[in-house]
C-alpha cells in the first residue's frame, strides 16, 4: 500500500490544504474558529491553501480528488458528513489527512481526542504523526465512525437540511419524535460469518462513539480492520425509548436486546426499503454490504489512537 510522510522527527509539514464545508455547523461562528486557525497554521511558518466546497453534492470529494500531490496536509474543515466527502476523495491516497472540526456533532474529533484550541491544532497538523486508519465500506462508498440501518436511519432521512443548518442537533431530535409519532417497524436480516440473525435495527461501529458523546461500542478501534456490529432485538416505540435511554446512560453494550459482534463484512436485508446512513449521510437503502475497506487511509491524530 501507499507509504504516508513521516511527520515527528523528520518532515514537518508547511503546505497545508483546508477543504472547507461553508454550510457546517453554525456558519458565522465556524468562519471564525476557520479564521483562528489558519492564522495559527500562519504563525507556525505554514502556507495554507483555502478551496470551498459549492452547495452541490461531491463538492467537497471532488476537491479532495483535485487536490495537487504536493499538499503535505489535507485538511477537512468541517463536520462528519464533510470528513466523510474529503476521505472518499482520497481513497487510494498516501495524503495525511487532518481535520478541523467545525460541524454539529463531530463524532471523529472526539473519538481521537482533538484539541479544541487552534494553536494546538495547529501544531498537532503540523508536527503529529499519521497513524493508518481502517474505514468501512458501504455501497461503494468509505466510512470513518459508522453506518446503520433501521430507526436511526430512519431518523437521519426525515432531518431536514434546512431546520439542520438553523437548529443544529434540535433537527435531529425533532426528525426522531417524528419517526417515533410515525413508528413502522421493519425486521432486518443480517448475515456475518455464514450466521444469519435477525435484528430490528444494527449499527457498523468503527470508533466507540455514536451521536456525540455517547459510547456505543466501547471495544471498536479505527485503527483496525474490523467494525462491531451492535444489533437492536427488539422492535416497537418502547423499544425504541428504552434503546434511547440506555444510550444517553452509556449502557447500551450492557443492555438485554442488545448484541455485539466483531466482524468484517455484513450482508443486511429487509422486507422493505430500508434507508442506510454513513456518518451522519443517507448512504442508499437495502439490502446492503458493510465490509472494511481494502486499504488504510492516514489520519493526523494527537497521541495514542483510542485512549482510554
Amino acid at each position: 500500500g501507499p507509504c504516508p510522510p513521516r511527520a515527528k522527527g523528520g518532515v514537518v509539514r508547511r503546505r497545508i490544504l483546508i477543504i472547507v464545508n461553508p454550510a457546517a455547523g453554525r456558519p458565522r461562528a465556524a468562519e471564525r474558529r476557520l479564521r483562528r486557525f489558519v492564522a495559527a497554521l500562519e504563525r507556525q511558518g505554514c502556507r495554507v491553501m483555502l478551496r470551498r466546497a459549492g452547495s452541490c453534492l461531491g463538492d467537497a470529494e471532488r476537491l479532495a480528488r483535485e487536490a495537487e500531490s504536493d499538499f503535505d496536509a489535507i485538511v477537512a474543515a468541517g463536520g462528519d458528513g464533510t470528513l466523510n466527502a474529503v476521505v472518499n476523495g482520497l481513497i487510494g491516497s498516501p495524503s495525511p489527512i487532518g481535520v478541523l472540526p467545525l460541524g454539529t456533532v463531530n463524532v471523529l474529533a472526539r473519538e481521537i481526542g482533538l484539541p479544541r484550541r487552534s494553536e494546538e491544532l495547529a501544531s498537532l497538523i503540523v508536527e503529529s504523526p499519521v497513524r493508518p486508519i481502517w474505514p468501512g465500506r458501504i455501497t461503494g462508498r468509505a466510512f470513518l465512525m459508522m453506518a446503520s440501518a433501521g430507526f436511526d436511519s430512519e431518523t437521519v432521512a426525515a432531518v431536514h437540511p434546512g431546520l439542520k443548518a438553523r437548529a443544529g442537533r434540535f433537527a435531529f431530535a425533532w426528525a426522531a419524535f417524528v419517526r417515533l409519532w410515525n413508528y413502522r417497524p421493519c425486521e432486518l436480516v443480517v448475515q456475518t460469518d455464514g450466521v444469519e440473525t435477525r435484528a430490528a435495527g444494527l449499527i457498523a461501529a468503527k470508533g466507540r462513539f455514536y451521536a456525540g458523546p455517547f459510547v456505543v461500542a466501547p471495544n471498536a478501534r479505527l485503527a483496525e480492520p474490523s467494525f462491531e456490529l451492535v444489533l437492536f432485538h427488539r422492535a416497537g416505540r418502547v423499544a425504541v425509548l428504552r434503546y434511547a435511554t440506555a444510550l444517553f446512560l452509556g449502557r447500551i453494550p450492557r443492555l438485554n436486546g442488545v448484541t455485539i459482534l466483531r466482524a468484517r463484512a455484513v450482508t443486511v436485508t429487509s422486507d422493505r426499503a430500508v434507508p442506510v446512513q454513513a456518518d451522519g449521510e443517507i448512504a442508499g437503502c437495502l439490502p446492503v454490504t458493510i465490509e472494511i475497506a481494502d486499504q488504510p487511509l492516514f489520519l493526523i491524530q494527537p497521541g495514542r489512537l483510542n485512549r482510554g
